[in-house]
This record gives structure tokens, C-alpha cells and sequence, in this order.
């Protein structure tokens, strides 16, 4: 496949000429993304006009939601730093019998050739089922991470991390086993629900005879632009959701997130470890406490985000701060206060979770709440310490119910001519 990395590269792409049904010629998603590189689009632009029409009609521009972009290849994996999406799907696979290291080396090569050309705005590598036809990339990406039973199923348990040891059993926890885990673990997003469907459909036919679905989650946020200016996401409770989450910009960023360039073992380098949680959020309790009682377990304001204490959004949160009565102003067993890292030995993790919700119970019940996925360099000190505080007195606790669970190493990015897990799998 041409290297379209530059504008002059993806402004020379091929027009396809496949007939149409009407007789005349089509033209490929290629050439509708050489169209946007003549307009120099770059990941997280707002303009950058895209074309899209059968020939001979001018091209017509797509809107900056569609013609986003983000590239396969680099340092990370995608869908790790990049901003929340409007529509996402969580998936993992179970290697089939008899299926094993050069059949998952195959499986990763499929994924990845099929990853890079579908977040590119180009069709599947074959078979597409023309669902994103019409749409740009959208900012799709696609992830892919290893479970703890991948490594003893393709005999490379010598390679384990230590980071992926098994996650603690914690008091809240109603764990659907059936839900939870998996050998493969694939995260998709995407800026237009379409789109990602076509992702999820592309990444489950490449899996063949290699690896059989174990569960499938969708997940939902606000969509971008849909705010008079950008903000924190809320969270099916209503409140703001991710105000003091890490920063690329912050001096530590990468030293929290990621697996250093000299870590261990060597292939996970540039990598990630993902916690991923379906927490049901147990709304028709929710809904019965007031706004300020609501305030008064999460530590913030509904409204904007503000600590109990004062200030705006992102002001520190004074937690000895009380009133009149002497009482803390921020309640000791606040989720927030709980949260915090400084109180948590400087533990620190990545939330980009998606919303969701599969319908009502019988009795009118929502089974709605959060697909949390939070990214850190070692859940050990970044999830596990967090989670066990909020075991033990989060007065989020009693509207919360984690109902399934998994932790997956996330590999770094794969360098051009690379497929994800290559390190590993061929090393």
C-alpha cells in the first residue's frame, strides 16, 4: 500500500475506476481521503474539506467530524490520549482450540493491516460491507491489548507482565465471569456511530477461525461540538466526569501512563495497561437524593464541577475546610476526596470511559451506567490502590455496581510496516 504520510503523497492517490451501478465511475474512499490530504488535514483539525460524489459531480465537502483523522502508526496506540468519542465499542476475543502463536501472529497482522486502512477512511481490506461508505474516519480509532490467558494459550508465559497478575477481589464487585477478561481485548471509538459499527464488524470477521467472541459492550458520549465550547464529559448521573484526569501537558504524564522505553519486558514498551469496568449505575436510587445530597456524595457541584469547598472546576480542593458547625465542608467519605492522588500515595490513571445503557429490567429498572476504562503504566499503583480505598467508605458506593472486569496490556504503537504485538509475537 502507497505511503500517503504526506499531503503531496495523498494528494497523487489512485480514483478507483469501479463502475457503479448507474455505469459511470466511482470513486474510492482513497481517493476521498487524497482529497482531504490536498486540503493539508491534520488529527483534530476543524476544517479540511473532503470530498465524496460520483464522477462527474464536484466533490462535496465533509463536515470536520467526519474528516478527523488519526493515525495507526506510532509511539501509542490510538485511543489511548486522544479525546473522548461519541460512540464506542469494547470487545474480547478467546484464541480458538488449537490456536496458537503463529495463528495469533496472523490474527494481529489481519487486525492491524485492517485497523490502519479503516482509520484512514479507506474500505476493509476485503469483504467490506460499505456500511462507512459515505463517511470520513471520524477520528475512529482502534486498540488492541493481551489478556492474562493469551500468554499460556501461545506458550509465551515467560513473557507475562507481572503488571497483569490478576486484579484483587474488591467488596463491591458482582462480577458476571462470562463478561470479564478474555484472551484478545479490542477498544474501538469513533465520531459517528456508523463508522464504528463498520470497525466492530471489519475487526469480528478478521478473527475467523482464530479466536471466538467472549463479550461485546457499546458504549456512548456527548458528541463533539454539541457544547457551546468543549468541557468535561458528564456521566449518565449528571455529573462531570474526568476534571482532575492526567494531561498530556502535565511534566509526569508519560512516566504515569505509559510503560517506559527501557521497562520490562522490553515489548511492552511505549505501552499501556487498561482496567476496564461495566459499573452499573443504580439510577432510580440515584434520582430520589436531592441535588445537594448528590453534591454531597461526589464532593463537587452538579452544576460545574467546583469542589464543595470553592472555587471553580479546577481549583484545588481544600479538604480542611469546614463551616460553621466544624464540619468538613468536602465529607470525609466523599468520592472525590477519596479519589484524589495525593491521597492515594500519588496513584494516577487515565479515564476515557464511554457511557451506557442496554434497555430496562421487567420492572422498569435502567441497565445503564459506565464502561470505565482507565490507562496507567502499572494498575498496581495506579487502579488497585484507588479502588481499595473506595471499597472501604465511598459514599458512591451504595448507586454503584461493578459487574464485570478485565485487565489487558496494551502494547505501544506499531511502526510503519509493523503489526501491534509483533515485539512479542516474533521476538
Amino acid at each position: 500500500m502507497p505511503d500517503q504520510s504526506t499531503p503531496q503523497a495523498r494528494m497523487s492517490a489512485e480514483v478507483s475506476q469501479e463502475p457503479d451501478p448507474t455505469g459511470g465511475l466511482g470513486v474510492s474512499r482513497r481517493a476521498l481521503l487524497g482529497t482531504a490530504g490536498a486540503t493539508g488535514l491534520v488529527l483534530g483539525a476543524a476544517g479540511g474539506a473532503v470530498g465524496y460524489a460520483a464522477a462527474p459531480a464536484p466533490a462535496t465537502p465533509l463536515t470536520s467530524v467526519g474528516s478527523d483523522r488519526v493515525m495507526f502508526h506510532g509511539k501509542h496506540q490510538p485511543g489511548i490520549t486522544e479525546g473522548l468519542q461519541a460512540r464506542g465499542h469494547l470487545a474480547a476475543f478467546d484464541l480458538a482450540a488449537g490456536a496458537g502463536r503463529k495463528e495469533a501472529a496472523a490474527l494481529l497482522r489481519r487486525w492491524s493491516t485492517t485497523a490502519e486502512r479503516l482509520m484512514s477512511g479507506e474500505a476493509a481490506p476485503h469483504d467490506d460491507t460499505d456500511v462507512a461508505r459515505d463517511a470520513g474516519p471520524s477520528s475512529l480509532t482502534i486498540t488492541f491489548g493481551f489478556g492474562h490467558g493469551f500468554f499460556g494459550r501461545t506458550g509465551l508465559e515467560k513473557q507475562r507482565p507481572s503488571a497483569l497478575d490478576p486484579l484483587p477481589d474488591f467488596s463491591s464487585d458482582h462480577l458476571d465471569k462470562a463478561r470479564s477478561d478474555g484472551d484478545l481485548w479490542v477498544q474501538i471509538g469513533a465520531n459517528d456511530a456508523l463508522v464504528a459499527f463498520h470497525a466492530l464488524r471489519a475487526i469480528q470477521k478478521d478473527a475467523g477461525g482464530a479466536a471466538r467472541l467472549r463479550w461485546q459492550m457499546n458504549g456512548f458520549n456527548r458528541t463533539p461540538g454539541a457544547t457551546a465550547r468543549p468541557m468535561t464529559a458528564r456521566n449518565l448521573m449528571g455529573q462531570l466526569d474526568g476534571t482532575r484526569n492526567p494531561k498530556p501537558t502535565d511534566s509526569d504524564f508519560d512516566r504515569r501512563i505509559f510503560v517506559p522505553a527501557s521497562g520490562e519486558p522490553a515489548w511492552m514498551a511505549n505501552g499501556s495497561y487498561a482496567v476496564v469496568r461495566r459499573i452499573r449505575m443504580l439510577l432510580d436510587d440515584w434520582e430520589k437524593l436531592s441535588g445537594s445530597a448528590q453534591e454531597q456524595v461526589i464532593g463537587r457541584r452538579k452544576a460545574n464541577g467546583a469542589p464543595l469547598s470553592g472555587g471553580g472546576e479546577t481549583t484545588p480542593m481544600d479538604l480542611e475546610k469546614t463551616d460553621a458547625e466544624g464540619e468538613y465542608v468536602v465529607p470525609l467519605n466523599a468520592h472525590a476526596r477519596i479519589t484524589r492522588p495525593d491521597k492515594n500515595g500519588g496513584a494516577a490513571m487515565l479515564r476515557r470511559p464511554f457511557s451506557y445503557h442496554d434497555g430496562f429490567e421487567a420492572d422498569g429498572t435502567p441497565d445503564a451506567g459506565l464502561l470505565f476504562v482507565c490507562w496507567q503504566a502499572d494498575p498496581l499503583r495506579g487502579f488497585v490502590p484507588v479502588q481499595r480505598k473506595l471499597d472501604r467508605g465511598d459514599a458512591l458506593s451504595q448507586f454503584i455496581r461493578h459487574e464485570a472486569s478485565g485487565l489487558f496490556a496494551v502494547p505501544g504503537g506499531a511502526a510503519k510496516g509493523e503489526y501491534v504485538g509483533q515485539r512479542l509475537l516474533e521476538g
